[in-house]
């Protein structure tokens, strides 16, 4: 496999008694790699997953350059009080957003920010509201690949403090806690709504436990911001993605997690 498609062959151990070149058991056969062709992206990275939130984040940092494109995913990098960052979108659901952030790290990012939308499981977050993952409930399929045993998938905690002071410091309603992260955005059915509901869970996406699994896995931090669009917490869908209060958090939001990135010292990244 090429190194410009962004793969590379694990480096191979001799199996005992044989000849025959094999890697270890549980040591994956292909590896992310940076191209010779490829250039680096900034260590801070802003991983979208809807074309309005990346475009409104390239605006805000004076994105200059064209998009690069990584796997039909678009990059562009720009500035936040003086600190290069690397917006990046649309990165739609776990395996897709899981292949992007794999090679954003190869490219070199140390600090990854997840910025998205979800729905409201429960009747005190609403239409608005921004939502911060504690933890996220794996209902996808890609994180087990990543999982050491040590149960459901937590952003960096160092990373979401940061992002909950910034939270007190917003006028905005925002809320802390677990969120729920299903492959299947038309089977959430009564029935689940109402589980997650009575565990205290917060929300439903599509991306974070897989992004936060890949985090502790590789060791880099990364953390989520969520901006409820629509509510489910009375078993009856209650869009509230074309509200202008909604427009008025995804926009609170971005320049939330931007000024969080660009605040993270330099000694993390």
């Amino acid at each position: 496999m090429s190194q410009e498609s962004g793969r590379t062959a694990a480096n191979p151990k001799i199996v005992s008694g044989t000849s025959e070149l094999r890697p270890a058991g549980n040591e994956a056969l292909i590896n992310p790699c940076r191209g010779k062709s490829e250039a680096a992206v900034s260590a801070r990275v802003i991983l979208t997953f809807v074309r309005p939130d990346y475009e409104y984040l390239c605006r805000l940092v004076q994105a200059k350059a064209s998009p690069r494109s990584l796997w039909e995913c678009a990059l562009r990098g720009g500035l936040w009080e003086g600190q290069p960052i690397t917006i990046v979108a649309p990165a739609m659901g776990a395996p897709y957003a899981v292949m992007v952030l794999e090679k954003l790290i190869a490219l070199g990012a140390r600090m990854v920010l997840a910025l998205g939308w979800c729905g409201s499981l429960q009747p005190g977050v609403c239409n608005g509201d921004l939502l911060l993952p504690t933890l996220a409930v794996a209902g996808e399929g890609t994180s087990r690949h990543y999982s050491r045993g040590d149960g459901d998938p937590t952003p960096a905690a160092a990373l979401t403090a940061r992002l909950q002071q910034a939270l007190k410091n917003s006028a905005r309603p925002w809320h802390a806690g677990p969120i729920w992260t299903t492959d299947a955005v038309f089977r959430e059915t009564a029935d689940l709504v109402q589980h997650y509901q009575a565990q205290g869970v917060l929300g439903v996406e599509m991306e974070m436990s897989a992004l936060f699994a890949v985090g502790r896995f590789r060791q880099v931090p990364v953390a989520g911001l969520l901006v409820v669009s629509d509510e489910l917490a009375t078993l009856s869908w209650q869009p509230g993605y074309r509200s202008e209060g909604f427009r008025q958090a995804r926009e609170q939001a971005a320049r939330l997690v931007l000024d969080v990135a660009a605040q993270w010292e330099a000694d993390h990244v």
